[in-house]
């Protein structure tokens, strides 16, 4: 009997000590994003999964649990980043940045310099140029570039992505001159007498572009793999990936396989083409750490290069209405082939004209409410009869709350004092009971996630201008820019049983900080540091 009683309590013990915690984080703030219990001090991770949430989980701690005693440190969910360009921000980090740069001489002058070190007829790359930030405001030419690197093809991306400043030599090598047309979708900015300025909008970006060389497998797999390292020292655990050709997504299975993915990746496919065609025969893919289930359009170009396709005229430009890329019966064709094959349709739209565009498409589809998901991403200029189409449709609105902090200075200017008050609307979406993610869009922007909860928070630049902020009515408050950046990411994403909350069941990705996001003063939030990043129970990134 004695010998029973004793198996009995080995048993006992042997089993409470299989239901100890992996990892324990004691002495914490952690804020949990869940409603029913939004604060705890303590939480118990076991098997990648968040085990136990509250004051006292000392039970759940044994002798091999790792404790991380946080000593009164803020902790939050891992940050979603709901529109960020993977391999553009990898390659961003080895190009020339011209981020902030405030003049076209200053940038003309780093290309001098890099062509003194590059070989002949090598190309020099450089991204983040923004003519609003220098004094003339107007557009560059080539004139500065060619005399910087006469020898060397120069192509430097704007800050928005959807405009190319090249010179002279990178021109004849696309045999680029005053005969060659405008591409659909596309604008080559020209001098009076009709010769190309330098400067190529959207889709006439790819009459150089195609000249480049394209990267080799090992490149990209080397691109996505130090940007995500990055999104992990920033604390982001998620990453959607907003438009990925073939190359990046075979990249994304090949360091899934070799164990080198530190964060999740929800990845679109970028566009109509044979890439679409496969996978919408094969049908998603959804993982832990990869998922690629949705599909990118781009209906315009960017508000910044004067792109964004507008109903009526730019008031700073009034010949020009924009570019509207994709048209809304090809939206539409694509959501018609997504829809039964279990696919997302995210719509890069930031003028009014595409997102009346890209939602009458969606309409056309969708018909009422739906659980399909749809996103449109920017949703920057709205007129003010189409924000209900977004709840009509059941529509995300997936914004970047940096791009109205950056644009602020000069976005009035582009469309007029009325239609500035359907622009960067948050607050008008949530208050119409629309699903609102928060990204970045980097690396238009800074990848870094406290710029981008600060400017939600405040819509103030880092001086703390303008007093009270740009449009105040439009702010979020803290807990709702907390959730654009946590449980919202997860919904954009159908994820939401799975993340974006710090509860029982749910994957254990969360971040501890510098500063208390929640209750320090809003001024200093951009300033905030992330001290560990952990995604599954494992720490991926510690200061």
């Amino acid at each position: 009997m004695r010998l029973l009683r004793l198996v009995a309590a080995a048993g006992i013990a042997m089993a409470a000590y299989a239901q100890t915690a992996d990892v324990a984080v004691i002495n914490a703030r952690i804020y949990t994003v869940n409603p029913k219990q939004p604060r705890a001090s303590a939480m118990a991770v076991r098997q990648g999964l968040v085990a136990a949430m509250g004051d006292d989980i000392s039970r759940q701690i044994g002798p091999a649990t790792k404790v991380i005693d946080a000593h009164g440190a803020a902790i939050i969910p891992g940050l979603i980043d709901s529109h960020g360009h993977v391999e553009g921000l990898g390659t961003f980090l080895d190009d020339l940045d011209f981020r902030g740069v405030a003049s076209e001489q200053e940038i003309a002058d780093r290309v001098r310099t890099a062509a003194k070190t590059a070989r002949p007829g090598e190309w020099i790359l450089g991204r983040a140029w923004d003519q609003n930030l220098w004094p003339s405001r107007q557009f560059p030419t080539s004139e500065s570039l060619s005399a910087a690197a006469p020898d060397n093809p120069v192509a430097l991306t704007r800050v928005d992505g959807h405009a190319i400043w090249v010179n002279r030599k990178a021109m004849e090598m696309a045999d680029l001159n005053a005969a060659t047309q405008d591409p659909a979708g596309g604008k080559i900015l020209r001098d009076p007498s009709g010769k190309p300025t330098g400067v190529l909008i959207d889709r006439a970006r790819g009459l150089v572009e195609k000249k480049i060389p394209a990267p080799t497998q090992e490149q990209v797999e080397h691109r996505i793999r130090q940007a995500l390292e990055q999104c992990a020292r920033l604390g982001i655990t998620t990453v959607h990936d907003a438009g990925a050709g073939a190359s990046a997504i075979d990249a994304y299975h090949a360091l899934l396989q070799k164990g080198q993915m530190p964060i999740r990746s929800y990845v679109m496919i970028g566009g109509a083409g044979p890439l679409l065609d496969s996978w919408l025969t094969k049908g998603p893919e959804i993982g832990d750490y990869l998922t690629v289930r949705s599909i990118k359009l781009v209906a315009d170009g960017a508000l910044g290069s004067r792109g964004a396709a507008m109903i009526e005229p730019y008031s700073d430009e009034p010949a020009n209405r924009g570019l509207l890329i994709t048209s809304r019966e090809t939206i539409r064709a694509i959501a018609e082939r997504a829809v039964p094959r279990g696919f997302q349709v995210n719509t890069h739209a930031i003028g009014d004209a595409a997102n009346r565009a890209a939602m009458d498409a969606y309409g056309d589809v969708l018909k009422g409410p739906n659980d399909k998901r749809f996103r449109i991403e920017h949703a920057q200029i709205v007129a003010p009869e189409d924000f209900a189409k977004f709840k009509r449709y059941s529509v995300l609105a997936s914004m970047q709350a940096t791009h109205a902090t950056s644009d602020m200075p000069w976005a009035q200017t582009r469309v007029g004092s009325e239609r500035i008050k359907g622009a960067y609307a948050w607050q008008t979406f949530l208050k119409l009971g629309v699903h609102l993610p928060n990204g970045s869009d980097f690396p238009v922007e800074s990848p870094n996630p406290m710029w981008g909860l600060y400017a939600a928070i405040t819509r103030q630049d880092k001086s703390g201008q303008p007093a009270g902020g740009w449009f105040p009515e439009q702010r979020l408050s803290r807990e709702e820019a907390l959730r654009s950046w946590t449980i919202e990411g997860a919904y954009a994403a159908f994820e939401e049983n799975r993340k974006g909350s710090l509860e029982a069941g749910k994957l254990a990705d969360f971040i501890m900080l510098s500063d208390d996001i929640m209750t320090m003063p809003a001024d200093n939030i951009w300033k905030t540091k992330v001290t560990m990043t952990v995604v599954g129970g494992k720490v991926v990134y510690q200061q």
